[in-house]
């Protein structure tokens, strides 16, 4: 049986490469990811197969910004796929317009904090204010939160100061930025092992090139799914 804590970024070019990775999974994977680099290789038509037809949990990741009433009416469209989850920015005027568009579905809305691939001088190149990276995750969680999101992402590194505040009780916490033992990192800054990120209090973990670059990318699955507690 599969585990869906694990979510498998299906980081590939294209919607026929997506769905060939999810044959190659099989019953070791229940939930993806699909991201902006598949949005016009099919990306959506491979999200609507995924739940249709295969019975999978779909996450799009597609960081939504912008004025509230466009926020809105992007994510009443494409919560017509049914999906699990849905990120946009964190800004609390994109969170509580993107809780409107969901309005009456199933699509949770998870705010994006601070990209795990960041870190303080990337901050520092883009004006963004001074602080620890961790504080300021966490400040911006917690007013996500409180907009109305239902859930957060982060890295693991912050997932345990935000379990920890009030807003997060019955909220998700997402992490990317999850390197299973012996992973290389990639582009990722702000990382951790599958297992601590689960005990640090995140919900959901996602995993893509270590899992879907592995010869066998069922056992490198199953493997992280060992991992965890």
């Amino acid at each position: 049986m599969s585990d869906d804590r694990l979510i498998v970024a299906l980081d590939v070019p294209h919607a026929v490469a997506g769905l060939e990775l999810t044959q190659k999974l099989g019953d070791a994977v229940s939930f993806y990811k699909i991201g902006l680099g598949m949005l016009t290789g099919g990306g959506l038509a491979l999200a609507n197969e995924l739940i249709q037809e295969h019975g999978k949990r779909i996450f799009l990741d597609m960081k939504l910004f912008d004025i509230s009433a466009t926020v809105e009416a992007a994510v009443r469209g494409l919560a017509q796929f049914d999906l699990d989850f849905l990120t946009v920015h964190g800004d609390p005027h994109v969170v509580r317009a993107a809780m409107e568009g969901a309005a009456g579905s199933r699509t949770k809305i998870l705010a994006v904090t601070i990209l795990t691939s960041l870190d303080r001088n990337d901050l520092d190149a883009a004006m963004i204010q001074s602080g620890d990276i961790p504080d300021l995750v966490r400040t911006r969680a917690g007013r996500a939160l409180e907009a109305g999101a239902d859930g957060v992402i982060a890295s693991p590194q912050e997932a345990a100061l935000i379990r920890a505040l009030p807003e997060a009780n019955g909220k998700l916490i997402v992490t990317p930025g999850v390197r299973p033992s012996g992973a290389a990192l990639g582009d990722q800054k702000r990382v951790a092992a599958p297992g601590q990120a689960i005990l640090d209090g995140a919900d959901h973990i996602v995993v893509g090139r270590p899992i879907w670059q592995a010869e066998d990318p069922a056992a490198a699955a199953r493997a992280v799914l060992a991992e965890l507690p």
